[in-house]
């Protein structure tokens, strides 16, 4: 078993009967590995991305705690230290640690979009929301302009939503 199946049932573990949280998680790791392995990302950013994707929302139950809110603001404050306790438990190397900390910690701030392991995490994270948000086509278009740029997330979106 690799470290992303470990790193997942621990996310599981974390969220704890909160299948919503559990289920968002499983459907962004989803596209994110298909989307980059699809545009043939390097096998680091590969691992950054999964893994990141994964625990891109680990800082929700602490955001809700501390904040009453699961804001994205909250979210990227509390997600890299939840990130870092569980990725302790596993042997990643520390540029891959503080790569997975960094996309956690901006993953809400589009401005910081600094490589393709977090362009592609950005593309995921956005298909899936737009369903569980029931954005509309209009509103969707303007993500797509704005937002994607890979070929396949691009694809992905108008084959499932436009």
């Amino acid at each position: 078993m690799n470290n992303v199946s470990k790193i997942m049932k621990k996310m599981i573990e974390y969220f704890e009967k909160d299948a919503v949280r559990i289920n968002h998680a499983l459907k962004v790791y989803a596209y994110a590995k298909s989307i980059g392995e699809l545009e043939k990302i390097s096998k680091e950013e590969q691992e950054a991305l999964e893994i990141s994707s994964i625990l891109h929302d680990i800082g929700i139950k602490e955001s809700e705690r501390k904040y009453s809110s699961s804001a994205g603001i909250y979210q990227e404050i509390e997600g890299p230290p939840a990130a870092r306790e569980i990725m302790a438990k596993f042997n990643l190397s520390e540029d891959i640690k503080e790569r997975i900390e960094f996309l956690i910690g901006n993953h809400h701030t589009y401005s910081k979009i600094d490589g393709i392991d977090f362009q592609i995490l950005v593309e995921a994270d956005f298909l899936v929301n737009i369903f569980e948000e029931n954005i509309q086509k209009e509103q969707t278009e303007i993500i797509e302009q704005k937002y994607f740029r890979t070929k396949t997330g691009k694809s992905f979106l108008n084959s499932i939503y436009q």
